[in-house]
């Protein structure tokens, strides 16, 4: 009866052994929770597991049921719900995410530095302590493309286990498990990524834009690098909505409360928003706090003067361009600029003091400004002066910035020369430039820019050409009567008698009650010997108010 009983005893001993739990079960199974997404109704819209990684909230889990989400909770060991307030990172290819809830304190698991070797002992920890571990053993360690480690692990997984931690010896997580293609319970390989890639998920500036980030509705976390938030302020200008980045700027404000970036960008939301006075109270506390005083009064000047040209019907009375100018002139008293000196020009040139802002606009011709775009400012100076002389010299050194073969960044700076040039009858030189601006916006150009160009001809005596340019406008615009108007007035000037009446026929019967196609065809009819036809025209122009017609009439009937 002794043997018998040892004999049990020890068949009983290997059992206990190989079903007893490793020693960190119980403190490892409260980092384990169960996560459950919302749309924006509050309909489940899809469920998983995960496990805390830090003592602030931080977790991570699988992706997907975020994808659509509003919002999201987390079911912990204890069975207390605990909301996801943002998202700290996320891949989609690995099916991983990372997040913080709202939590006072969590029990986070400690991430393995170093990927678990083949042939190493570990355990699949469940969501919620009632439940075994199931012991398994790494078969393979491969790795990805970011650098990090995916198993391949003999072990089968329990049903509803995706996403649950992989557990080394000590206690340690080395592994995510993945969400099996298919649910089989003879499979015995099972999958798990790298536990310390999923905690090793970052937001950054650029995130904003990261298409796997951007399709959860969920709030997504504010980089924690300084140099990277200010980049996420800069982009979420253009990428987020009005109310997402107004808690954008809200969260850089609170993050960083001594950073000038977050007040001027809110003052810039309250300028949209005509909310001046908040405005202008946060960019007096960007002045109080900013390192670099001069950056501050000179982004103040730019609010300032932006409100005064672009909101001038809603008068604010302590701004003004006097206001705004005696920023830019602080900006640069204590720190001497380029920059802040063309804000000097600009506003003067605003308040019509075209002399002062352009002797400031001769300071950066040789200044780290020197651009085209100076020359072009400081030429409209010279332009509301009259100095048309000074204006082309202006012109001239704007173009010359760029060499030959121009490129299409010089395009519109000389289309600008060649307008001045017409004015001042420089007419075979503005054709020039046209003929340029042609090659560089081949694609682009339509009949005002060959309407142009023919004026341009015409005043330079270059009659084929502004034939042939007047011919292409019609061609662009067929139903445009002035063309046709130009085009017989021309015809007639260079002794095409018989087209011009054919050409001023077409425009009356396009614009059947416009004068000019009756003026140039009495005048060309009239100019051919027939008189009587001709005057007959003149008349109905006069009619129709052309007050030419009177003088011609009297002409021709001589």
């Amino acid at each position: 009866m002794k043997k018998i009983l040892v004999l049990a005893f020890s068949l009983l001993l290997p059992l206990s052994i190989a079903t007893a739990q490793p020693g960190w079960t119980k403190k490892a199974a409260k980092s384990v929770f169960t996560l459950k997404t919302f749309d924006a109704d509050g309909t489940l819209i899809g469920s998983s597991n995960g496990f805390f990684t830090g003592e602030q909230g931080e977790a991570v889990s699988s992706f997907a049921p975020f994808k659509g989400a509003s919002s999201a909770v987390v079911i912990d060991a204890q069975g207390k719900e605990l909301p996801v307030e943002c998202m700290l990172g996320a891949n989609d290819t690995y099916d991983i995410a990372k997040f913080r809830v709202s939590a006072k304190k969590t029990v986070p698991l400690t991430v393995a530095n170093t990927s678990a070797a083949e042939g190493a002992s570990v355990w699949l920890l469940p969501y919620h302590e009632t439940r075994q571990p199931v012991a398994g053993t790494i078969r393979k360690t491969e790795t990805t493309a970011t650098g990090h480690a995916y198993y391949t692990v003999a072990l089968t997984m329990p049903e509803g286990t995706a996403n649950c931690p992989l557990i080394n010896e000590a206690g340690e997580v080395v592994g995510l498990m993945q969400q099996p293609y298919r649910q089989n319970t003879a499979d015995t390989l099972s999958y798990a990524v790298s536990a310390r890639f999923a905690d090793s998920l970052t937001i950054s500036g650029l995130s904003i834009n990261d298409a796997t980030l951007r399709s959860t509705k969920i709030k997504k976390d504010l980089p924690t690098d300084f140099n990277q938030a200010v980049l996420a302020l800069y982009i979420g200008q253009a990428s987020l909505d009005s109310a997402e980045y107004v808690q954008l700027i809200d969260d850089f404000i609170t993050r960083f409360p001594s950073a000038p970036d977050g007040y001027t960008y809110r003052a810039q939301t309250k300028l949209i928003d005509k909310d001046f006075d908040d405005a202008a109270r946060d960019m007096e506390q960007a002045i109080r706090v900013a390192e670099k005083k001069d950056e501050a009064h000179f982004n103040y000047s730019k609010l300032i003067y932006q409100k005064e040209i672009y909101m001038s019907q809603m008068p604010y009375e302590p701004w003004s361009l006097d206001m705004a100018l005696n920023e830019a002139r602080e900006a640069d008293k204590i720190n001497p600029q380029a920059i802040y000196r063309h804000q000097v020009a600009t506003i003067l040139y605003a308040q019509k003091k075209y002399a002062e802002a352009s002797d400031v606009y001769a300071t950066l011709f040789n200044s780290d400004l020197r651009s085209p775009d100076v020359f072009y400012e400081a030429s409209r100076c010279k332009a509301a002066l009259n100095d048309t002389t000074s204006q082309i010299a202006l012109l001239d050194s704007c173009v010359a910035m760029f060499s030959q073969p121009y490129l299409k960044e010089a395009a519109p700076y000389l289309l600008a020369r060649a307008q001045v040039l017409m004015d001042a009858k420089q007419n075979r030189k503005a054709v020039s430039d046209l003929n340029e601006y042609e090659k560089l916006m081949a694609t682009s150009v339509n009949d005002r820019f060959y309407y142009l160009r023919f004026q341009a001809e015409v005043g330079g005596r270059l009659f084929q050409q502004a034939l042939n340019d007047i011919d292409r406008a019609i061609q662009m615009a067929p139903k445009n009567e002035l063309y046709y108007a130009e085009k017989a007035s021309l015809q007639v000037r260079v002794g095409m008698t018989d087209e011009a009446i054919a050409t001023a026929q077409e425009c009356i019967k396009i614009a059947p009650d416009y004068s000019d196609g009756y003026l140039f065809l009495g005048v060309a009819q009239c100019v051919k010997g027939l008189k009587a036809e001709g005057i007959k025209n003149l008349q109905k122009a006069r009619e129709l108010g052309d007050t030419q017609a009177d003088g011609l009439i009297a002409k021709y009937s001589e």
